[in-house]
């Protein structure tokens, strides 16, 4: 049985699904306060992370957000 995947910015990454865009983004290292999400091509609110579930196959835009002058 093989390991499910999403898509995260064009790279195919083995996710522990089901799971929540939330936990998704923690076990990559991100802090999901500093990244911009768009889930197959719709923009996904901060407050919507913990509930919006993955699925095999989901396509993640993932943009940190840089901070500075």
């Amino acid at each position: 049985m093989s390991t499910p995947t999403v898509i995260a910015n064009g790279h195919e990454v083995a996710a522990a699904l089901p799971c929540t865009v939330e936990g998704f983004l923690t076990a990559q290292g991100l802090l999901p306060r500093s990244v911009v999400v768009e889930l197959n091509g719709e923009a996904v609110s901060p407050s919507e992370f913990p509930q919006r579930q993955l699925k095999p196959g989901d396509r993640l835009e993932i943009v940190k957000i840089v901070a500075g002058g």
